[in-house]
């Protein structure tokens, strides 16, 4: 089967673009996708030679080339509109239908969803997310009295990039917490923990998964070996189970995945809209 060529073309980062794209796509699994951004396409220059970029797909003979679209800008819509690609165009589709039924005209003003037009929600993911990086892995704060969610865990069972996910998305303050060896001998929580106990959320993962990645790092000794994960997994349960911590395994989930069944799970509040 020939790769076909899938464009997400943005006058910004093309982030909306590449998420609302690779949504659509993944649903089909029995075809091959090549994946291209686009990004910056703010001025009719760009937005041609993004049409140039298209139009030489077609002709290298191959399949119609795709095209995910999230430009805002009506005449650069209009060129990028003029490729052989098939366009599927964010605005087309949405603009429409809430101008009508909100009675009135759209600004047509590029970045308002990722830029810094909203100071004050920009300055609470900053501070979430030194919050994160503050209260790491039990880090030196421990300021688990402001925490919104606190992460418990083994190593590596993806504590520290979902503290980060929540808090650069959502503004949320994510600290987390390795379990200790101690820890998982005598299936206790230390006191500090089980005093924001109503913040704890626990995440867990397959065996041979966070083996493989604890081997990435530390490929030798007990800590990647098979008998000394499967313990770790074990005892961490037990822990869980003992507290009434909730937890996920983390396995065949996204990133963004565990952040949604967190929030959802634990009913934190989101500080900021994406």
């Amino acid at each position: 089967m020939a790769e076909r060529a899938v464009f997400f073309i943005s006058d910004q980062t093309g982030v909306t673009a590449e998420t609302l794209g690779h949504s659509l796509i993944t649903q089909y699994a029995g075809q091959e996708f090549r994946q291209m951004t686009l990004p910056f396409i703010d001025t009719e220059d760009k937005a041609r030679e993004a049409v140039e970029t298209i139009d030489a797909e077609c002709d290298h003979g191959g399949p119609r080339p795709i095209v995910f679209s999230t430009l805002v800008q009506p005449n650069l819509r209009a060129i990028v509109r003029e490729s052989r690609g098939l366009h599927l165009d964010i605005f087309d589709e949405f603009l429409e239908p809430l101008t009508s039924e909100l009675g009135e005209e759209p600004t047509y003003v590029s970045g308002r969803a990722h830029g810094m037009s909203d100071i004050d929600a920009y300055m609470k993911r900053i501070e979430a997310t030194n919050f994160a990086l503050a209260n790491d892995d039990g880090g030196i704060s421990r300021n688990y009295d402001e925490a919104d969610v606190i992460l418990v865990g083994v190593s590596r069972s993806g504590k520290t990039p979902t503290c980060l996910y929540l808090a650069l998305q959502y503004g949320v303050y994510a600290a987390n917490y390795p379990l200790t060896d101690e820890e998982l001998e005598n299936g206790n929580l230390p006191d500090f923990l089980t005093k924001q106990k109503q913040k704890l959320y626990g995440l867990t993962i397959a065996p041979e998964r966070l083996r493989e990645i604890r081997k990435e790092r530390r490929p030798m000794g007990r800590y990647s070996s098979a008998q000394q994960v499967r313990y770790e997994l074990r005892e961490a349960e037990k822990i869980f189970r003992r507290y009434g911590v909730p937890y996920v395994n983390t396995t065949s989930f996204s990133i963004e995945e565990i952040s949604s069944r967190i929030l959802d799970s634990t009913g934190v509040e989101r500080r900021v809209r994406p």
